[in-house]
């Protein structure tokens, strides 16, 4: 029987290279590299007739550590597990993992773990600093994810007169709701936003008598910048939700 490493080195030429770890497992070293330069490593374990090769972590590990949350959006998630479909690895406790017989194509199945591991790590690029409009392309893609009918960016016009543009509008069996997404990365622009969407709310407070419409205020608290105080000024003036939350969010509108 051949074992791995020879065929790595039979079949994978000098690109790859084997070396024994303390904690039982066999680290293979790729050519792939994650986007800050760091060298992706695989790991194998002798199961006896079948092998485990994974990541041990580190690929999600590294996208945490660089990322301005923990927090990955629905989106992102999404993406990850279109990588580990496509490539037919398994995602296990936070690791890329896969099994394979220990005589069978080891070489190609090195090369497409290590290839899922890059396409995972590249989901770094679609980590930004947050917006409203990027927050509000989350939402949007929540809603039609789960059916909600809805517009976008629809103008009302308040008791004063003035128009106002409502981030959502979306609409249930017996209600509809008016949706107002807080989102900034800046500390000192939080309550200068939650001043606007109290007076948004409290300007547009007689479409609330005129017909069964909720006014909901999203806050994006995956990012640390609001304040308690921020929160309670909006309070009295609509529902307060948390992006974090989503569950939370969707029960309050399809109620």
């Amino acid at each position: 029987m051949i074992s791995p490493c020879d065929q790595i080195s039979e079949q994978m030429g000098g690109l790859f290279t084997c070396e024994k770890t303390a904690r039982g497992y066999v680290r293979i070293r790729t050519p792939y590299l994650l986007p800050d330069g760091d060298i992706i490593d695989l790991f194998l374990r002798d199961d006896g007739k079948y092998h485990t090769l994974t990541d041990l972590g580190e690929t999600l590990r590294w996208l945490r550590c660089n990322a301005l949350t923990a927090r990955k959006t629905i989106k992102q998630r999404q993406l990850i597990a279109d990588v580990c479909r496509t490539c037919g690895i398994e995602l296990f406790k936070g690791q890329l993992t896969l099994r394979t017989e220990a005589e069978s194509g080891f070489a190609e199945k090195v090369t497409r773990l290590a290839q899922a591991c890059l396409k995972v790590a590249d989901i770094w690029f679609t980590f930004r600093t947050r917006s409203g409009q990027s927050v509000s392309d989350e939402v949007s893609d929540l809603l039609e994810t789960k059916n909600i009918q809805f517009e976008r960016n629809e103008r009302q016009v308040g008791r004063s007169g003035r128009m106002y543009t409502i981030d959502f509008h979306t609409y249930a069996a017996n209600s509809s709701s008016l949706v107002l997404v807080l989102a900034t990365g800046t500390r000192g622009a939080t309550r200068r936003i939650s001043e606007h969407v109290m007076a948004t709310w409290h300007d547009l407070s007689n479409l609330r008598s005129q017909s069964q419409v909720r006014f909901v205020s999203l806050f994006d608290d995956t990012v640390d910048v609001w304040q308690s105080e921020d929160f309670r000024i909006v309070e009295d003036f609509s529902d307060v939700r948390r992006w974090s939350r989503p569950e939370e969010f969707m029960e309050t509108i399809t109620v």
